[in-house]
């Protein structure tokens, strides 16, 4: 027997007896398993808990044996994020999609990380209620990958970010220990720096099992409009909006290009949602047709299957691609720029208040004149999704603050021995 399989066996051996044979496979075809993790040393196995328990052990393994594990529930988001580097094994959450609890009269829901977003949404509808995210890949994402990268979307405009809407989690540290944060009421606050810090870090420093969120009414009434123009008028428009009393559920600027690819014209865009009462969606509705009006700016209104339709399509335009090619990108600039950024880009949106969004760009060569033009304009630019050659060659976080040491140190006290996620976050985290 060769060294390479009595080690294999060994992983076999201990990892078959916690999860069953059933829920363990060294298949790793998997497409996005593989432009995760640097070349060269792929996982040995990819394992399914099917209780908390069981990866709790698992985890307890990997700590005891210095095994080096990448997180994941679905893996419509691993390739976010820096490549990992020298995997053991991956461990996935998607068995892990029980609803545990939904408390309708207090407006709270406790799911397991591997609950897909879709399946949350089709229970919620049944009471009117709304958990208000609107995440990449929405059929899917798991509520663990949700948070793990921070994936909120538009819905940001009227409803914050996941870590604004989170009260509580239960997560497995790195040797193996079930720990737990926060509550499942709405006022509780214990442990709300610890879930801030968990949302967003890429499985660098636990495995979420459980979350807990609050959730919200849904409204009776919808309307969207879209306004067309050029550069200097799209941005008046924005500016207006942003220092009025209107309150849009969603908000964003639209690059020409992707403008184009909806089929409607060559101009840069701005489309906003109003969600209410019908009287005022038909009131502040109005209130943005008489802004572009004024602006001289082309105007489109959508309702009903038309205006579903509209803001599903807009961000799958830029994060569905059939050639895998292309370099898929979040930003941040001060809310001002936006119209800027988005006039020097390609396909792209930008949240008019919060100045977060996402592009894509066909051109590795472009990804730093945007990350610069993007920091210029007191921002960022962190590269989500793309080809392995091209994460090897570029920095995907850019980062240039002076938070680096700090986050080193919280990663060894949450990871001593760096085995989750080694390299996936910012500076080789």
């Amino acid at each position: 027997m060769s060294s390479e399989q009595g080690t294999l066996n060994v992983y076999h051996s201990i990892l078959a007896s916690i999860v069953g044979e059933e829920n363990l496979t060294n298949e790793l075809g998997s497409k996005q398993v593989k432009q995760a993790i640097s070349p060269g040393n792929l996982p040995k196995y990819v394992v399914y808990p099917q209780t908390q328990k069981q990866l709790a052990e698992v985890m307890s393994q990997a700590y005891r044996n210095k095994w080096r594990v990448l997180p994941c529930g679905n893996s419509s988001k691993l390739k976010w994020g820096s490549l990992a580097k020298d995997i053991d094994i991956v461990v996935s959450t998607q068995n892990l999609n029980k609803i545990i609890n939904h408390a309708v009269g207090d407006l709270t829901l406790t799911v397991e990380a591997g609950v897909k977003f879709a399946d949350i949404q089709t229970i919620l509808t049944k009471h009117k209620q709304i958990l208000a995210l609107n995440p990449t890949a929405p059929d899917l994402a798991t509520i663990g990958g949700i948070i793990a990268t921070g994936d909120t979307g538009s819905l940001r405009q009227r409803y914050g970010s996941v870590r604004d809407q989170l009260l509580g989690v239960t997560f497995v540290r790195a040797d193996g220990q079930i720990a737990r944060a926060g509550g499942r009421v709405v006022k509780n606050v214990a442990g709300y720096d610890l879930m801030k810090l968990f949302t967003g870090s890429y499985g660098t420093l636990s495995i979420i099992t459980e979350a807990t969120f609050r959730l919200y009414p849904m409204q009776s009434t919808s309307g969207s409009a879209m306004l067309l123009g050029s550069k200097e008028a799209i941005s008046q428009a924005a500016d207006i909006i942003r220092g009025s009393a209107l309150t849009p559920t969603q908000a964003d600027l639209l690059s020409a290009q992707l403008v184009s690819s909806m089929g409607l014209g060559k101009e840069l865009g701005l489309v906003i949602r109003f969600e209410s009462i019908a009287e005022s969606v038909k009131e502040q509705l109005n209130q943005v047709l008489r802004i572009g009006e004024k602006l001289e700016l082309s105007k489109v209104t959508y309702s009903g299957e038309e205006e579903q339709s509209l803001w599903q399509r807009l961000p799958e335009q830029i994060h569905l691609s059939e050639s895998g090619t292309e370099i898929t990108c979040k930003i941040g600039v001060l809310p001002n720029a936006a119209v800027e950024v988005l006039n020097r880009a390609q396909l792209g949106l930008i949240n008019i208040s919060s100045g977060l969004g996402i592009l894509r760009i066909e051109d590795e060569t472009k990804v730093l004149e945007m990350r610069k033009l993007c920091e210029l304009h007191s921002g960022f630019l962190t590269i989500l999704s793309a080809p392995i050659e091209v994460k090897q060659k570029l920095d995907v976080w850019g980062y240039s603050g002076n938070g680096l040491e700090l986050m080193q140190e919280i990663k060894k006290q949450f990871d001593s021995k760096n085995i989750l996620s080694p390299e996936r976050f910012i500076g080789g985290i």
